[in-house]
């Protein structure tokens, strides 16, 4: 089979890295607006598989003519690009897969369910992290029960050697950090969908081995599940995990304007507030130190008449062999999983759809375990 990936960022080098190891793999194709970067990059990590090009992430009539060569896609590019690769993966008939990040974009490609259907391809937004392979998860734990009741997402990525004040480094985009920090948020409550505002709701929370920390709403993490799981769950919600004191001292950075995208003029200069913050966090928050992963999903319900909890839990951190940090490995790999799981005919699914609804956790879930991340079950 034939998979391309499209950006050759931090989580372009994990999906190239993880496919070029797949024996079932026999070619792939990295493609970026750096055609310099995409060729270094392809060298590097695509396990002498990897060809590389020029693309222009914009240009949906070149992306069709690129994807036509293809069994399957996986976008790492910004979410601004999916609708528009979304359409020509249609155009291309190829599968197509993307990291996600944003629910109107979500929005937009889940309205082409028709037109992929009609092309005989799957097409499956946010399979990242989170968003991302907490839906499989969520799916898989879902169904231990005759009735779910709560189902309580939290997952953060940090690193493993906090450094004040923020406690926090870049572990990915810093558009997509604004964007979870910004946005507003999407839960179930009394079995209703309802919207509450970024960075509230802060908890205390404990890892084995991490300690104390702190959880808060951000938006985008739980995807599709609250319109899948409408009228089935209580209360659904989704928090970001960060060490204590990061909400406190970021929250008011947005709220004095630093993620608006109003120009202001700045002695004759045209800026954009969160243009220049992004350049900060990038520049300031960049240490590539180690990092970690931490995920857990809370379920209660009912079995067999009787009160029924579960616990799925994951800490992963960054591998020393290959240098993929763990972002990389929780965010790259789920995406390249559900890639090859749709080249080699194992979704069967047709159309536009959340990850909960065409992917089989049977499936899924196995092979996280194969690449190293370590799903622990408590009942």
């Amino acid at each position: 089979m034939k998979i391309a990936v499209i950006g050759a960022g931090l989580m372009g080098r994990g999906v190239l890295f993880d496919l070029g190891c797949n024996e079932d793999v026999k070619s792939l194709g990295l493609f970026d607006i750096d055609e310099n970067l995409a060729s270094e990059i392809a060298h590097k990590f695509g396990g002498g598989k990897a060809l590389s090009a020029r693309l222009d992430a914009t240009d949906v009539d070149a992306a069709t003519r690129l994807l036509s060569e293809y069994d399957a896609a996986v976008s790492c590019v910004s979410y601004s690009h999916n609708p528009g690769l979304t359409r020509a993966a249609i155009r291309a008939k190829c599968h197509f897969v993307d990291l996600g990040g944003n629910n109107d974009v979500v929005r937009t490609q889940l309205a082409m369910a028709d037109d992929a259907k009609a092309a005989g391809v799957i097409v499956i937004p946010d399979c990242g992290l989170a968003p991302g392979m907490v839906s499989i998860l969520a799916a898989d734990g879902i169904r231990k029960f005759d009735r779910i009741k709560s189902l309580k997402i939290r997952v953060g990525g940090l690193p493993q050697s906090p450094r004040p004040p923020l406690n926090y480094q870049m572990v990915f985009s810093a558009e997509g950090l604004i964007n979870e920090y910004w946005e507003p948020c999407l839960i179930l409550e009394n079995g209703k969908k309802k919207t509450v505002n970024p960075m509230t709701g802060l908890e205390k929370l404990q890892f084995d081995g991490v300690g104390e920390l702190e959880a808060f709403y951000t938006s985008g993490g739980a995807s599709t599940l609250p319109d899948t799981y409408l009228g089935m769950i209580d209360f659904l919600d989704y928090k970001t995990i960060r060490y204590p004191g990061h909400c406190q001292l970021f929250k008011p950075m947005l709220e004095i304007g630093l993620a608006s995208r109003q120009p202001l003029n700045v002695e004759g200069q045209t800026v954009e507030p969160r243009a220049v913050f992004k350049a900060v966090l990038g520049k300031n928050l960049s240490f590539d130190d180690p990092d970690m992963v931490l995920v857990r999903l809370t379920f209660e319900g009912e079995k067999d008449g009787q009160s029924k909890s579960v616990v799925y839990e994951i800490v992963d951190r960054q591998d020393t062999q290959t240098g993929l940090t763990a972002m990389m490995r929780t965010t790259a790999f789920p995406a390249a999983i559900i890639a090859w799981l749709a080249a080699s005919g194992q979704i069967t699914e047709r159309g536009c759809k959340p990850q909960e609804l065409a992917v089989k956790p049977s499936l899924f879930i196995p092979q996280l375990k194969k690449k190293g991340i370590n799903l622990v079950a408590k009942e």
